[in-house]
């Protein structure tokens, strides 16, 4: 089998403009980036608004394992079964980060025969989306510094600067440093830090930004630090959002690209799913939603995270009701949920797919707590067995009452994926057992919407929380923020705050250690267990594979 990157470059993508002809996109509302690449300019989709919506369905996954999903694989390859079968389909997917581009996942635009491209460009710079955001980010935290510098007219207490700086690259040596040495001239000495830029409130507030006039409005609301009396100093008091919003014009247009079979795809946004809420921009769904009859999107990482901070917070704060969701498992991942190592994959072991099958149906039962009609989606890989598959089919049909397809997108394209998109679009268009509705009221107290989140969609026993952390929740009530959802920060590797422990555990404890105001955004970050937003490289990253060929070709990415 060719790699990703050599299927890629077999196939020879349409010209751009065609892409945007199947979804009525007009050749003068295009801003092109080179042949295969364009941004849909804001004034074409402000026109679109009176237009109905299409389905939305979303693809979301079991607990991720060494051992591969293949999520965003399966929503470029639905979208194309979708196509495949005559419905007027589109994708809507986050960009990727350099972070675990250079990292772990050496790239994230499907694979195989189910990929969005050119995908050097969109895994790479792209459109320079990322770029514009961290500079948006880093001119507000230099323009705090000059402030602090200039007088502080603000009186901001400089041990109280919540406003990192961040950077789209994993660098575990700036977690933790000290800024503004060298004399007086470079200001006041403090403790600093810098996130990955997927984790910057700037990337949550572009994302669920409705259009331009709303986004400066966030990125004024974001508290980045307080007063000596202990006042909130937000990026509009500095005066900062405007300049913000000028370097994020651009990047605001969603980025169109296609699939290896012609399918159009929106690329734009990506907040991570561990320590944001995981989902690409507002804009290109909406857009989207306009322009075609199904959209198929996805949440970061399993349902626990991606799927509960898709129907809690972008769905909530959007507006949106999803018609249909996807829960994609693989024979392989399930096995190691039941305890098989990662070397003894290839074996067929029943018993331990069995007790792993527990993690898919865990994510089942919790899928349908939101009302959205669910079906499973088996991302076939060579080793699996014929007995396997029929294990996993026969124990959704047995014990949750769904159904599930077995799907070869990755080897076969959209023929893999039309069984999958004929029962998705009959879960979409067929009758619904209860209307879709978040986990959790608005008005409930924020330590309760926390502890429901842990009992319901971990089944935790509790939420530990010192008494510093009860008292921040209720300092940001009395403040006014009380009614803002969740964005839990903790592993994706399990239900639990442990990565080690697979499966679905019950009755463990979810530890609260940080809670961050994410005001622009509108949510709180709850920061729980060992997490970091500033991710190191692995022993061996990715980066010491990807490099040019003597074709002048880039190599490694997948």
């Amino acid at each position: 089998m060719k790699s990703d990157i050599e299927i890629a470059r077999s196939v020879t993508p349409q010209p751009i403009v065609k892409i945007a002809e199947k979804l009525g996109i007009p050749y003068e509302s295009l801003y092109p980036y080179g042949h295969h690449i364009a941004k849909v300019s804001n004034e074409f989709i402000a026109a679109q608004e009176g237009r109905p919506d299409g389905k939305l369905i979303l693809v979301t996954a079991i607990n991720p394992t060494p051992a591969g999903e293949g999520k965003t694989t399966t929503t470029v390859g639905l979208g194309d079964g979708l196509t495949r079968i005559g419905k007027k389909a589109a994708i809507a997917l986050r960009e990727p980060s350099l972070g675990p581009c250079f990292g772990v996942k050496g790239g994230a635009a499907g694979g195989g025969w189910a990929q969005v491209i050119p995908m050097e460009a969109i895994n790479l710079h792209f459109t320079g989306d990322f770029h514009a955001i961290t500079s948006a980010h880093n001119l507000l935290a230099a323009m705090l510094d000059n402030h602090i510098y200039w007088g502080n007219g603000l009186d901001i207490d400089p041990r109280r600067v919540a406003w990192r700086r961040v950077l789209d690259m994993n660098d575990r040596a700036l977690r933790s440093i000290v800024s503004s040495l060298g004399g007086v001239s470079n200001g006041f000495p403090r403790e600093d830090g810098f996130d990955i830029t997927v984790a910057s409130e700037v990337m949550a507030v572009f994302c669920l930004a409705t259009d331009l006039a709303d986004l400066e409005a966030r990125l004024a609301r974001m508290v980045v630090a307080e007063t000596r009396g202990k006042g909130s100093i937000t990026a509009g008091d500095l005066k900062a959002s405007p300049s913000m919003t000028v370097l994020l014009k651009d990047a605001f247009q969603p980025n169109l690209v296609q699939t290896l079979e012609g399918t159009p795809a929106f690329v734009h946004g990506g907040p991570f799913a561990n320590i944001a809420h995981g989902c690409n921009s507002v804009r290109a769904t909406k857009t989207a939603l306009k322009l075609a009859d199904y959209v198929v999107t996805e949440a970061g990482f399993g349902a626990d995270l991606g799927a509960e901070k898709f129907f809690d917070i972008k769905c909530r704060k959007a507006g949106l009701a999803p018609d249909a969701a996807v829960i994609v498992a693989t024979v392989r991942a399930l096995k190691m949920h039941g305890g098989v190592k990662k070397d003894d994959l290839g074996k067929e072991n029943l018993t331990a797919l069995e007790a792993g099958f527990a993690n898919l149906a865990r994510h089942v039962e919790n899928v349908a707590k939101f009302g959205v009609p669910a079906v499973v989606g088996i991302n076939k890989f060579v080793s699996d067995t014929d007995a396997e598959l029929k294990l996993i089919v026969d124990l959704c049909r047995e014990k949750l009452g769904v159904t599930a397809i077995i799907c070869t997108h990755w080897a076969d394209g959209s023929a893999g994926s039309e069984a999958l998109a004929r029962a998705v679009v009959e879960l979409a268009e067929g009758p619904r057992a209860k209307a879709f509705s978040p986990l959790y009221p608005s008005d409930m107290p924020l330590l309760t919407k926390v502890e429901t989140i842990a009992k319901e969609i971990y089944r935790a026993g509790s939420v530990v929380a010192d008494s510093k952390i009860k008292k921040r929740f209720k300092d940001l009530e009395a403040a006014g923020y009380g009614d803002l959802p969740i964005c839990v920060a903790k592993t994706q590797s399990s239900f639990s705050a442990d990565p080690e422990v697979k499966g679905a555990p019950t009755g463990h404890a979810i530890p609260v250690r940080e809670v961050r105001l994410s005001a622009g955004a509108g949510f709180l970050v709850v920061i729980c267990g060992d997490i970091m937003t500033m991710p190191g490289l692995p022993k061996i990253p990715s980066a010491e594979h990807i490099r040019l060929g003597a074709d002048g070709l880039i190599e490694g990415l997948s």
